[in-house]
């Protein structure tokens, strides 16, 4: 296809012409009821001369009857660009004017008339006025009129306006459509490349935008979001990827060292038992791990939305902070609890409890002294996502507090957990929320790594959001909820419950 031929078939151009098209008729409309105003004016015109030479006809004919006002016709008649004259006997022959033929029945209307007639010097012209037909006494009948001539030159007029007024339109319409056509087509074709790179495995391309507000530019911003958000997933499919190769071969290969070594030797029963307990160890890790990637995964494809309903996050927050409080207690830490009353947002229960406990759990573990025993996992389903509440191997070497705060910002629900350990540098608190991510400092304990970034693939279902601060010292985990969403599916809506 041709360029010109592109153009001819953009929408921009199409819907330039149809403008055109509409303004074309519009122009039509005015300039026709302007015409018709004129000829109305110039008829109004017209019939007032007329009324005012009928006045002083009538004055001559009153001073000296048909002999007088014939002679005045007659006079009248002779003058260069004369009116239109005619008056007849009761039998409807000529005695004075300048008609030489009227259509039959004209003289016998009286009043104001439009009609064809023909003079004496030129018999066969093709003329058209306006007269008034007057009764005399005796059946005499007279014919005052003006040829139309005038009226016809400013018909014609506004015809030749109302045509170059269409040329110069259409070919104003025609050019200012081409212009415009070219320009988005230049967009549109500036868009199509970049996604044709996209396609063929370029995900760094991204759309053009110019700057200027236009729905072109919203379009191509909404894009670039949605294809940053599609290579942020890309990135974490294939980090996930790599990870799994990594981090789970070491206790897959455990798995079958003990396992092999179970086989090589020959013990007791109380041998063998204790091998299947390391596997079931070992495979009960991996299965947590899965799971978690899986709850992951799940929450950020927002599958989980189904389960939502309307619950008191500061309840369930409170609940939660108490199973770990004794253990807190026991090892000379003072978990704080500060939630405001009454906060209910829409949600997965499960999810969002699960989140609290992972950020409790890292609370403890980096933030606190060493725990004696090993910390409480949640019940149910939850309790198999992420990392689970576990016995740290290293703590500060003095008691502190952690902290759990529920509170209403804004239109947010803000639930943090602060601790007073090392805390996480600034440039690494981003990096903290992908998966397997562990810093030197955390490798050495029991984990995962995947208790953050489940929190904040909870906190992205929920139209929410994760934020890492100091606390000097320390780390303060913020996760900000809407109060109320701020869109959920049919599913959910159906499910939700009064708040309790």
């Amino acid at each position: 296809m041709t360029a010109l031929g592109k153009l001819f078939r953009t929408t921009a151009f199409k819907l330039s012409l149809a403008f055109l098209v509409l303004s074309a008729i519009g122009a039509g409309l005015v300039l026709s009821v302007v015409a018709w105003q004129v000829q109305e004016l110039v008829d109004q015109e017209t019939a007032s001369t007329i009324d005012a030479e009928a006045a002083g006809l009538s004055e001559q004919y009153a001073q000296g009857g048909i002999r007088q006002l014939g002679i005045i016709i007659d006079g009248r008649s002779r003058e260069p660009g004369s009116s239109v004259y005619l008056l007849t006997n009761f039998a409807g022959q000529p005695l004075a004017g300048n008609v030489a033929r009227l259509p039959q029945g004209v003289l016998d209307r009286p009043g104001f008339v439009e009609t064809p007639y023909e003079t004496v010097d030129q018999p066969t012209a093709d003329r058209r006025a306006l007269a008034k037909i007057f009764l005399l006494p005796g059946g005499f009948r007279l014919l005052v009129g003006h040829d139309l001539r005038d009226r016809a030159r400013i018909g014609a007029v506004m015809v030749r306006a109302l045509a170059t007024s269409l040329i110069f339109l259409t070919a104003l319409g025609g050019l200012g459509g081409l212009f415009v056509a070219r320009r988005v087509l230049h967009r549109i074709d500036a868009m199509s490349t970049s996604a044709r790179a996209i396609m063929a495995g370029d995900m760094s391309q991204r759309l053009a935008v110019i700057g200027s507000g236009d729905e072109l530019d919203r379009l191509a911003l909404n894009l670039n979001e949605m294809l940053g958000r599609i290579d942020e997933l890309m990135a974490g499919l294939r980090e996930v990827s790599d990870n799994i190769a990594h981090d789970l071969r070491t206790p897959l290969t455990r798995l079958r060292n003990h396992a092999e070594a179970a086989l090589r030797r020959e013990g007791d029963k109380s041998d063998y038992r204790a091998a299947l307990e390391r596997t079931i160890e070992e495979s009960d890790g991996l299965i947590k791990v899965f799971n978690a990637l899986l709850m992951i995964a799940r929450a950020e494809a927002g599958t989980e939305r189904a389960g939502m309903s309307e619950f008191d996050i500061g309840q369930a927050a409170r609940g939660i902070a108490e199973l770990y409080e004794p253990f807190a207690e026991e090892a000379g830490v003072a978990l704080r609890i500060d939630v405001e009353p009454g906060l209910t947002v829409v949600g997965n229960r499960e999810l969002i409890g699960q989140t609290i406990a992972n950020l409790l759990d890292n609370a403890l573990k980096y933030g606190a002294p060493a725990l004696p025993h090993a910390l409480p996992s949640l019940p149910g389903p939850a309790s198999e996502v992420g990392e689970g509440p576990s016995r740290p191997d290293a703590a500060p070497a003095s008691p502190t507090d952690v902290t759990l705060s529920v509170h209403r910002v804004g239109a947010e629900v803000e639930l943090a957990v602060a601790d007073h350990g090392p805390g996480i540098a600034a440039a690494d608190r981003t990096r903290v929320l992908g998966r397997f991510v562990r810093l030197e400092g955390a490798r050495s304990r029991p984990g995962s790594g995947l208790g953050l970034s489940l929190a904040a693939a909870v906190a992205r279902m929920h139209g929410g959001a994760v934020r890492l601060e100091d606390n000097a010292p320390g780390l303060r985990f913020i996760l900000a909820l809407p109060v109320r969403p701020r869109a959920l599916p049919e599913p959910a809506m159906a499910r939700l419950e009064p708040p309790r």
